[in-house]
């Protein structure tokens, strides 16, 4: 793994210094106030380090998509307080990210206070990477941290273009997700599994086709699933499947097996006339036994066991995308189950777990096993880059 430099590469006084930190603080909000503040927990260590180092730290963000124009709703300004609770200590709003406001502010702050730039992306030249924009947001500043890995597939002034201007290290939160990726397809212990789920092919075919070449087993599972069984001539009657893929599924199947790496789709499924919660019409059946009136909306328990049985001869997993239906009952079972069975495997030491983006996070906390996987991703895209095997800019942007 290439090497960045972190917190640790800083000397331990910066009274007098400001640090620009990018973290992510697009938090899902109702009724003016966040539902969930994972992604300030996440970026807490950063920011009370820094401070408690005696820097300045003023904190860049993006919140929504305000496309290059300011929108009261879209400032940053909605986040303070909820920032400020899980922090524990006041912030003070700019509401602006370079310029004389900004400067005057810093004056302002003392050694170890915090203050929170306004959207990033109310200027135009964020998200076109305008290096004037960059170097003007710079100028402020005396060092930089990225603590926020999920924008760091995009090539902004924030995330790339600061880089150029400043000493550039990786926060906390960075630096554990950089690690934990590394481990588990940068450097990984083998056997290597990969679970990837969710509905449809089209949006995981690149992760798929960069997977095959780096792993052991790669278990499909979701609506995903129906398409390579639709490749392998099985009926899967009414089910979600893009049938106009069963070519590219084949390919898939065939690099697959050139590159040594076992595909697992399921040989048992249960099945239902219509996708509602706990319908009279379910059942479980054999993969070649589904009607022509019938949709798949989980993997069946037998191949649910195999997989379980699978993972035990594993060292290391990479997770993105649930099995089955999961948000409904009981499409769920497949999902939970295997969730159960890593987290179990990885508690006691013989698999090394690393699981990410929205749904496989949401499932996780399903099954109450949030905290007993080795790592957990709140990043979507550029998580998925990552499986993807791209180069993601914010994350080059910080090797030394």
């Amino acid at each position: 793994m290439a090497a960045f430099k972190t917190l640790d590469d800083l000397p331990a006084d910066l009274t007098g210094q400001v640090a620009l930190v990018r973290v992510d603080l697009n938090l899902p909000m109702k009724d003016g106030s966040a539902t969930d503040v994972l992604r300030v927990e996440a970026v807490r260590p950063t920011i009370l380090e820094l401070a408690g180092k005696g820097a300045k730290v003023l904190l860049l963000a993006h919140f929504g998509r305000p496309k290059g124009m300011r929108s009261s709703v879209l400032s940053t300004s909605m986040v303070v307080g909820d920032v400020e609770a899980v922090l524990g200590k006041e912030i003070m709003f700019i509401p602006e990210i370079a310029g004389p406001v900004v400067e005057q502010s810093i004056g302002i702050l003392r050694s170890g206070d915090i203050g929170l730039l306004d959207n990033t992306r109310f200027w135009p030249g964020e998200e076109a990477n305008d290096p004037n924009l960059a170097q003007a947001i710079a100028a402020h500043g005396d060092i930089y941290v990225n603590d926020a890995f999920s924008a760091a597939h995009r090539a902004h002034a924030t995330t790339e273009g600061i880089t150029h201007f400043l000493p550039s290290y990786a926060g906390r939160a960075m630096e554990a997700e950089l690690k934990a990726l590394d481990v588990a397809l940068g450097n990984p212990q083998a056997p290597v599994a990969a679970v990837v789920g969710g509905a449809k092919v089209s949006t995981k075919l690149a992760v798929l086709e960069n997977l095959v070449g780096r792993v052991q087993h790669l278990i499909i599972g979701g609506g995903m699933a129906n398409t390579f069984l639709a490749a392998r001539g099985v009926g899967v009657g009414k089910s979600l499947c893009e049938h106009d893929l069963t070519g590219t599924a084949s390919k898939i199947l065939d690099t697959a097996d050139h590159a040594g790496c076992t595909v697992h789709l399921p040989y048992d499924v249960v099945v239902a006339r219509e996708f509602a919660a706990n319908p009279a019409s379910l059942r479980s059946c054999n993969v070649h036994e589904v009607a022509e009136d019938e949709m798949i909306l989980d993997i069946g328990p037998q191949a649910t066991e195999a997989l379980a049985d699978v993972l035990k001869t594993c060292r290391t997993l990479v997770w993105n995308g649930p099995l089955g239906a999961f948000e409904t009952e009981p499409f769920d079972t497949a999902t939970m189950a295997l969730a159960r069975h890593v987290a179990a495997l990885t508690q006691e030491g013989s698999l090394i777990s690393v699981a990410g983006g929205g749904d496989t996070v949401a499932a996780l906390a399903q099954a109450g096993v949030t905290d007993e996987v080795s790592y957990l991703s709140t990043a979507g895209g550029a998580f998925l880059e990552w499986m993807e095997g791209k180069q993601l800019p914010g994350v080059a942007a910080l090797r030394a």
